[in-house]
């Protein structure tokens, strides 16, 4: 009998041991939890810009959260939220328009291209866009005008313009027709096509270079 005491005594220790050994492990799972949780919620939070950029096709853009704008960007290649507030300026986010800005008395004719953020973030732009003018001659690329670039960013709403220089026609022949103008942002491969505004000929050149030449953005004013 005192063999069967000494037995169960032991077992009951034993049990005693492991209860509190389970107990233990689970109050230490539980301690963890929380830093966990938290971890997870700081990486998907994104920095806090309050901004998402619209998908391709659309000029408009559209509120979001930090964590939208994040993940929006990865597929473009930006690294983090920051990044992605401050990347470039995309042609389906913005908003173009040409008009003429020739003053009279001038020598030469200009044309001021503007370009609306429409994307629904602050974007960068610098440089020079790529000009081609159609003419009813082939196309003409414009030559870069060798003006100092100045690196800027643009606010959703925000707009920024380029001048377009080009001779005018006072030869009294018919000259180059101008039929539209293709504009293609800094560092973009995708192109609008806009009406010409500016003066319907060129004058005929015997082609050794571009009578045409772009400013970078920002060397025309803003106006309408």
């Amino acid at each position: 009998m005192r063999v069967h005491k000494l037995t169960f005594a032991a077992l009951a220790v034993a049990a005693s041991l492991s209860l509190t050994a389970c107990q233990n492990d689970d109050d230490a799972t539980g301690q963890s939890d929380p830093s966990a949780a938290s971890s997870e919620a700081s990486s998907g939070g994104g920095s806090g810009s309050g901004d998402s950029q619209q998908g391709a096709g659309d000029e408009t853009g559209g509120e979001g959260t930090g964590g939208q704008e994040s993940a929006a960007g990865s597929g473009s290649g930006a690294g983090s939220g920051e990044s992605d507030k401050t990347g470039k300026c995309r042609t389906d986010e913005l908003k173009f328009k040409a008009m003429d800005a020739t003053i009279g008395g001038d020598t030469e004719g200009t044309v001021a291209v503007e370009l609306t953020n429409g994307g629904g973030r602050e974007c960068a732009i610098s440089g020079y866009a790529g000009v081609d003018l159609k003419t009813d001659s082939g196309t003409l690329s414009a030559k870069r005008s060798g003006e100092p670039v100045v690196p800027g960013t643009l606010e959703d709403g925000e707009t920024v313009a380029f001048g377009i220089h080009y001779p005018i026609n006072d030869s009294g022949g018919s000259g180059v027709r101008i039929t539209g103008l293709v504009v293609t942002p800094p560092d973009e491969t995708k192109s609008v096509t806009l009406d010409w505004p500016g003066a319907a000929t060129l004058p005929v050149t015997d082609g050794t270079g571009s009578p045409v030449k772009v400013g970078p953005i920002g060397s025309a004013g803003q106006g309408g």
